[in-house]
């Protein structure tokens, strides 16, 4: 009898370990410890009937000085809930020459096909890299690159940049304060200014991986350039990025487009409907980046009064943001909360005094010069 009952104990463990696991041919198959596959959503609300696209326009793999094959960041970018990618290999810089073809063309086509079937827009994209200073370039919406100029020459600096804009290319300077020690490096030379002049440069990286180029944002204001965000990476998104922090992503652009295709992305660009974003931090022109803030946060009526211990009446009001973007509020004018945090798609409650017409803050992770944060007010009426 007892041989019976361990034998139906035996039978009845086995059929829980074989429900619970696959086993085959006396192999045990651990699938709970794979790592899930899903892709992020980033919730970002429209903007002016505009959506918000998140895009990363400078990546890199081995097909110049990355550390990874091109699918990887075609895996990448969709697990993480971008728009659109591009990959833009140095022309200039191949240090894996001896290992991997040289063909400025091969990146991009080996993941068109795994990019539509992702549904993740694979924009296409080089990186002209010259000397610094005048730096580097990313060219993107190009045609082939094969004629690219690999010659780094300085003579050749204009030339190697006119290859893109002959190709009616968007190009945007790179990372402009990498390398600050340089002598010019960081500033607006007579290179820039003549590509400037001849409607060959569009846009700079405002903000690059973990760089925040303060300068090169009060370039983009003053001359009417795109602000752009992008990571610049290079080994693995999550080798590099702190992913334990819930705030923490890649650097990247939103985009405010009319639709997700390519050609509204390109006319988006053009027309600089831009916010750089990196984890906590926005940056972009003050009409961008305000109508962002306004799409995404709400004030709700007040919903409860009460005197405070100086017998002042306060009004309580619920603020909530609707994205998953992050705030942070530092009162500027007005009698109320001095600091609020907007956490992504929570609500806090904030009390100002009851005889106010309204209440200003500082968006102090919102940039919209060098030295000027976004300031807001909110109609307590």
């Amino acid at each position: 009898m007892k041989s019976k009952i361990l034998v139906l104990l035996s039978l009845i463990v086995f059929a829980f370990l074989a429900e619970a696991q696959e086993v085959s041919n006396g192999v045990m198959y651990l699938k709970e410890l794979r790592k899930p596959t899903y892709r992020k959503i980033i919730n970002i609300p429209e903007v002016d009937g505009y959506q918000v696209l998140k895009c990363d326009f400078h990546t890199h793999t081995v097909f110049s000085d990355g550390y990874v094959w091109p699918t990887i960041r075609a895996q990448e970018a969709w697990e993480e809930g971008l728009d659109a990618i591009a990959l833009t290999e140095h022309i200039e810089y191949h240090p894996y020459k001896n290992y991997v073809e040289v063909n400025h063309n091969r990146s991009h086509e080996l993941i068109e096909d795994v990019s539509k079937r992702n549904n993740v827009i694979l924009i296409k994209g080089t990186e002209i890299t010259r000397k610094t200073p005048p730096g580097h370039f990313n060219a993107i919406f190009i045609g082939d690159a094969s004629s690219y100029i690999e010659d780094n020459a300085s003579e050749k600096d204009r030339e190697a940049v006119m290859k893109a804009h002959e190709q009616d290319a968007f190009i945007f300077w790179n990372h402009p304060g990498w390398q600050p020690n340089i002598e010019g490096s960081y500033e607006w030379l007579p290179f820039l200014e003549d590509l400037y002049k001849n409607n060959a440069l569009h846009g700079i990286e405002v903000i690059n991986g973990f760089g925040f180029h303060l300068k090169a944002l009060d370039w983009c204001i003053d001359k009417g350039l795109t602000v752009m965000g992008t990571s610049d990476i290079h080994n693995l998104i999550g080798h590099d990025y702190d992913k334990s922090k819930d705030y923490v992503h890649r650097s990247m652009t939103l985009v405010m487009a009319k639709d997700r295709t390519p050609e509204s992305i390109r006319e988006a660009l053009k027309a600089g409907r831009t916010v750089a974003w990196a984890s906590k931090y926005l940056a972009g022109k003050e009409e961008n980046v305000r109508n962002l803030f306004n799409a995404c946060v709400k004030l709700l009526p007040s919903h409860f009064s009460q005197e405070n211990r100086n017998g002042i009446l306060m009004n309580y009001y619920e603020i909530q943001n609707n994205s998953d973007l992050y705030f942070e509020l530092e009162l500027t004018s007005g009698k109320g909360s001095r600091k609020i945090t907007l956490y992504p798609m929570s609500s806090q409650l904030i009390s100002a005094e009851a005889d106010q017409q309204s209440i200003s803050y500082d968006v102090t992770n919102a940039y919209i010069r060098s030295d000027k944060y976004l300031n807001v007010s909110f109609n307590l009426k």
